[in-house]
């Protein structure tokens, strides 16, 4: 990817992130607008449980940008899948109707492969527009990370783009804000050596990916 393109994909996924934090901030905004002018005891606890939630939404989608997008240094080239985890379940919990079943055989994984699982999930999860169960995998074998990500659902909304930017297939001009995270977890795939795969029916969205294990980790 030339700078260009890598200057291009930055800039979508900072509008992707913008516009996830639009709805938890402006609450916040609104919550605070209705405080300041409110006298009754009840209505102010209103906008403080208000302004609580909102304040939790926020901060569970930053910990997951962090993670999913960014380059989370602190954490070394192995993420804790508890990190993982916890930021996921936060997500599914604001999602209501959704429900999460974790299969993880590792304490640790790959920095790359957290990113992939955390994408994964995410289009998993938004797919569920009516709610569903999520089945969430991952194990370090053979020296690669295997994911696999199950959506189950009444309704499966999936942009097809997004399977395209999966397999590599989007040009980048095609790019936005909705398929950038998919192309930037193509990318980490490619460099690896690895690939991602989905396939899609009536009723079930599955994700998958095999990452082969940097070479430092392979012991």
């Amino acid at each position: 990817m030339n700078d260009k393109s890598s200057a291009d994909l930055a800039a979508l996924l900072c509008s992707r992130l913008c516009h996830d934090m639009l709805s938890p901030v402006g609450a916040l905004s609104n919550g605070l607008e209705l405080l300041a002018d409110e006298t009754d005891p009840a209505m102010r606890q209103q906008c403080m449980d208000l302004l609580e939630q909102s304040a939790k939404t926020s901060t569970d989608k930053l910990k997951f940008f962090r993670l999913a997008y960014g380059a989370a240094g602190g954490f070394g080239e192995m993420v804790e899948v508890a990190e993982a985890k916890s930021v996921i379940d936060s997500l599914v919990e604001s999602a209501k109707r959704v429900e999460a079943n974790w299969a993880m055989d590792a304490a640790k994984l790959p920095k790359d492969a957290v990113k992939v699982l955390l994408n994964l999930t995410h289009i998993a999860l938004d797919a569920l527009v009516r709610g569903g169960t999520l089945d969430i995998g991952a194990e370090m074998r053979d020296g690669n990370t295997e994911i696999v990500v199950r959506a189950t659902g009444q309704k499966i909304a999936f942009d097809e783009t997004i399977g395209q930017a999966l397999q590599g297939e989007l040009p980048v001009g095609d790019l936005s804000s909705r398929t950038a995270p998919a192309h930037m977890i193509a990318l980490l795939a490619e460099k690896s050596g690895g690939g991602l795969q989905y396939q899609l029916g009536d009723e079930a969205l599955v994700l998958g990916a095999v990452l082969p294990q940097p070479s430092g980790l392979i012991g």
